[in-house]
């Protein structure tokens, strides 16, 4: 009995699957561009800095007479302006130039510090704490007000005029190389022989 052949109706194997079975591609994200972080702004260049230190003649302690001229011929000057005698943190500022005196002049500078209080008061300061070197007398602010220290301060929510502790490192032509404001106490004079060592 002869046997029949049944056709099979096969697909075909290269038949190309349907749009909805194709896996979906995912779009590349854009690069992702790196932010560069903004360099701090550097800090302003104090007024006088590079330029004539204001002219004074001034009475130290002892009664004698300095002015800016005299003491620039000795050599570099550190001239700093302080607040009050006696005060904390302008005991800890005297002491610790005159701690450092010795190498300050090793660096080719003299020190001499600045506040309206009396000769009188500035000689009790040097006597009780033993420091070797001027203060001057500037009763009327008049000198701190040319080098620009007298400022606006604000204590415990009051506001008063008054000396904004501040550095000055002078050359011998009376240029002002560099100055320090709002001076931190703790160091400062470690911070002010370091740039001295480091002056052209």
């Amino acid at each position: 009995m002869p046997t029949k052949t049944t056709k099979s109706s096969t697909k075909s194997a290269t038949a190309k699957p349907s749009a909805k079975s194709q896996p979906a591609t995912k779009a590349t994200p854009p690069a992702k561009t790196k932010k560069v972080a903004a360099k701090p702004s550097e800090a302003a260049v104090h007024p006088l800095e590079g330029k004539s230190a204001p002219a004074f003649s001034l009475t130290a302690q002892n009664g004698s007479t300095l002015t800016l001229k005299e003491l620039t011929a000795r050599g570099n000057l550190v001239l700093y302006f302080y607040p009050k005698d006696l005060t904390p943190g302008c005991t800890t500022e005297a002491c610790d130039f005159r701690d450092h005196l010795s190498a300050l002049r090793k660096a080719g500078a003299e020190v001499v510090g600045i506040s309206g209080d009396s000769t009188a008061m500035h000689d009790r300061f040097i006597a009780k704490h033993e420091l070797n070197f001027p203060l001057l007398s500037d009763p009327d602010n008049k000198i701190a007000k040319a080098y620009g220290v007298y400022k606006m301060k604000s204590l415990y929510g009051r506001e008063y005029m008054g000396i904004e502790r501040t550095t000055f490192i002078i050359d011998r032509k009376g240029v002002v190389r560099r100055v320090f404001p709002k001076v931190k106490v703790n160091g400062h004079a470690t911070a002010v022989l370091s740039t001295l060592q480091s002056l052209d």
